[in-house]
């Protein structure tokens, strides 16, 4: 179960992440996010989000459920398609706020700082819909895993360092973003979760 929990979590990151790419490529833009942002946050976020799912209680009615058939996929087509919408998701808020902070006249840093940090929110509240990847957030319990919780916080102060932290911003070309902005990805992400917890309902 957890293994697919994983599976499930991580591959619409590298998912989304390529569809950013190929859409700024085939619209002749510049890239939202560079190759090593992206590296930034695929190692970041697949140690502090993706290995807490490790840790994931049994859910309730475990041994209720018919056995798992031995040569079935690990993904069915339900998980495929949540995982395609995830990844889609992904590029519509990091590119859309990527070129609306463009249009307002931020800089390409800044643009990309917040089209990075659009990603690991999204990741960041995914999460909590892989907990269980058919009962809702609530039913699972909001406390039942507490090393989600440490692997967001740490998640959280990592991306305060690499949007604000000079070493950080002369590594990755990032730049310091304002209240607003991250109102908007907060806005974005909160937005990714609820379609996802629709779509599983």
């Amino acid at each position: 179960d957890n293994l697919v929990k994983f599976i499930t979590w991580t591959l619409p990151t590298n998912f989304g992440e390529g569809l950013v790419i190929l859409a700024a490529i085939l619209a002749g833009v510049t890239l939202p996010i560079t190759p090593l942002q992206i590296l930034w946050i695929n190692m970041t976020t697949a140690v502090l989000l993706g290995l807490p799912l490790a840790f994931e209680p049994l859910e309730k009615g475990i041994m209720l459920r018919q056995p798992r058939v031995p040569g079935s996929p690990i993904l069915d087509q339900a998980l495929i398609l949540r995982i395609a919408l995830v990844g889609i998701l992904m590029l519509l808020g990091s590119f859309g706020l990527f070129q609306l902070a463009l249009n307002r006249g931020l800089s390409l840093e800044e643009a990309r700082t917040v089209a990075v940090n659009v990603f690991v929110m999204i990741e960041a509240l995914y999460l909590f819909n892989c907990r269980s990847l058919t009962r809702s957030v609530r039913s699972v319990g909001y406390w039942t895993n507490p090393w989600v919780w440490a692997g967001v916080g740490v998640t959280a102060l990592l991306q305060l360092a690499f949007t604000y932290l000079s070493p950080f911003q002369k590594l990755f070309g990032t730049a310091p973003i304002g209240l607003g902005a991250w109102v908007e990805i907060l806005v974005v992400g909160l937005l990714a979760a609820i379609v996802v917890a629709v779509e599983k309902h």
